[in-house]
């Protein structure tokens, strides 16, 4: 296997076992958003009360498994190339002891980035998105993933496995740009503010693979925080429109109807959800990431 074949394969594999160990771990928090959207009177308190058994706050985890692993594979991938062609004609290394192999570029550059990696990647991975969210609706009685393909198929065709599209980038492309570039910039603050018991050092100066994990998880989770919730109206928007998508017809329709039928906080619904999943999983995927892509190349 050439270099570059072993570099794009530990991309590929530390992208899908980080996206596929976060799926499985916090599908409960994203079963439970999907479910405070899909009603403007619903609360987590009345939502809980609605599931009469544990195991099925993991209902629809294979959607979400299969799209998130598959998706972050495929993500950190494309990233990485765009990343490594950006950083190609300077010396990209870090100075000074760093917890990632990853390339460094400009802010600019990592917003660029990340932006255009998910757009990609979120055009081809948007029939599993919309799968995920109707399946773990309970406006919809799938009794299998394969029942809820052929209702969609029947309904509205091929184009109904991209629904939701628009607002869908409008949050993920938006959200990655930030939170790569967040997310780059935090790997340097939160060295400098660990308490110096924390951070170890190898002989030759860099970071230990204990720090390095601290380090990239903090920073992740800190960046994924505040990336979500700046992006949290537009996931609310494409919730709605995935799933009554006869009634939210378009992204500035679905807008209008929340804003004024309902309340201009309803745009946040299930952030607290939202939140939590998308910190922990940012912490736990990238994580991975990192310390698998090190020990790959």
């Amino acid at each position: 296997m050439s270099e570059k074949s072993a570099t794009t394969s530990a991309h590929l594999l530390g992208g899908f076992f980080g996206g596929l160990s976060s799926a499985v771990t916090l599908q409960p928090l994203d079963l439970l958003k999907t479910r405070i959207q899909q009603n403007k009177n619903a609360t987590l308190f009345t939502v809980l009360k609605q599931i009469d058994n544990p195991l099925n706050l993991w209902r629809g985890t294979i959607t979400s498994a299969v799209r998130t692993s598959t998706g972050s594979a495929l993500y950190l991938s494309c990233l990485n190339l765009m990343r490594t062609a950006l950083a190609k004609d300077r010396g990209s290394s870090a100075a000074g002891p760093s917890s990632s192999n990853l390339p460094q570029l400009t802010t600019y550059e990592n917003l660029i980035a990340g932006a255009l990696a998910r757009g990609i990647v979120g055009y081809l991975t948007m029939p599993f998105t919309v799968l995920k969210v109707r399946y773990e609706s309970t406006l919809y009685n799938y009794s299998s993933i394969s029942e809820a393909t052929r209702d969609v198929y029947r309904t509205y065709g091929i184009k109904g496995f991209f629904r939701g599209f628009g607002p869908t980038s409008l949050r993920d492309v938006p959200y990655s740009g930030l939170y790569v570039l967040l997310y780059e910039k935090a790997k340097l603050i939160v060295p400098l503010i660990l308490p110096r018991e924390v951070i170890a050092h190898e002989h030759n100066g860099k970071f230990t693979s204990t720090t390095s994990a601290t380090v990239n998880a903090l920073s992740a989770i800190f960046s994924a925080s505040l990336a979500t919730s700046i992006t949290a109206p537009f996931d609310t928007i494409k919730t709605r429109m995935q799933l009554e998508p006869k009634k939210f017809t378009s992204f500035f329709t679905t807008l209008t109807i929340i804003v004024r039928q309902e309340s201009p906080i309803k745009l946040f619904s299930g952030l607290s959800m939202r939140l939590t999943r998308k910190a922990l999983s940012a912490g736990i995927a990238w994580g991975i990431y990192e310390e698998l892509i090190k020990r790959f190349m």
